[in-house]
């Protein structure tokens, strides 16, 4: 495989200047009637110095090959001369973006989800880009797909489908931003392309099951905030008749205590306003 080789082209300011002074001399040969000189400057300029003339724009390269032989990479911005049998190929070096397109996929649990990427590439080596792989941009989007799918089964969308799992596509956005980007650029460095960010820009339940899923997120934080309540219930119960005890305020029996304890627990716990109750009467009549 051909590895990048930069090379540095001479000027081209002075082979132009050359170009115009072998007009102006085919011309006055003409004139002179001296046609047979005149067709061989024309042919040497035309032929052997102006195809050489080459510009390289900012951020772009020219891949040189003679004869089906890699000459090397011109990469300095400029207006140079290289040989003119040499093929010369644009390369470009800025970076590009691929929004990836929604893909329908299954995660680690078997979930159908749907995920997508962006992702900022740029050509880090020309000569793998060009002579390596049939089309590099094609090879991109084809990898990069093949990379996020790879993801999506290693993990799955939320905690709710596995608690034990450290890393979830929804909780671990970073996490999974980082291993994305490194898992492309080991697919990609075949093709000298080289990953500067991977992202997820999109990432939802398919459609058959959205909904259900929501109906199940919905019940768990109903879940954890019912214990949460409760929890605080039996903690403010615990100090209240922790309270009256140290000021005997009150002599509770055990009956007594356990209906008190009842009614406090009705109170904190509920979701609805209370009704108070006026008891003209006691526990036992």
């Amino acid at each position: 495989m051909n590895s990048e080789k930069v090379i540095t082209a001479p000027s081209g300011y002075l082979a132009f200047v050359l170009v115009l002074i072998l007009i102006g001399l085919s011309v006055f040969c003409f004139w002179a009637e001296q046609h047979a000189i005149g067709a061989i400057i024309c042919v040497i300029n035309f032929v052997f110095i102006l195809p050489g003339l080459a510009i390289v724009n900012p951020n772009e390269s020219k891949v040189l090959t003679l004869f089906g032989k890699y000459k090397g990479t011109v990469k300095q911005d400029g207006f140079f001369w290289v040989n003119p049998f040499t093929v010369k190929k644009k390369v470009s070096l800025k970076a590009f973006n691929l929004n990836g397109q929604q893909l329908k996929v299954n995660d680690s649990a078997g979930n159908p989800i749907e995920i997508a990427a962006v992702i900022v590439w740029q050509i880090k080596d020309t000569a793998k880009a060009v002579f390596a792989v049939e089309n590099y941009i094609q090879y991109v989007n084809i990898q990069s797909e093949a990379a996020v799918r790879h993801l999506a089964n290693s993990f799955p969308y939320d905690h709710i489908e596995d608690e034990n799992a450290s890393i979830t596509l929804r909780g671990g956005a970073e996490q999974v931003s980082v291993m994305l980007e490194k898992e492309l650029n080991e697919r990609l460095e075949r093709a000298g392309i080289e990953v500067l960010e991977a992202r997820i820009s999109h990432l939802a339940y398919a459609p058959e099951i959205a909904h259900a899923m929501l109906q199940r997120q919905q019940a768990a934080a109903i879940i954890s905030a019912r214990k949460l309540i409760v929890e605080g219930a039996v903690g403010m119960v615990e100090m209240a008749l922790q309270k009256m005890e140290e000021k005997n305020i009150i002599e509770l029996d055990e009956e007594r205590k356990a209906a008190m304890v009842s009614n406090l627990l009705v109170v904190l716990c509920g979701d609805k306003s209370v009704n108070p109750i006026v008891n003209t009467g006691t526990l036992y009549h």
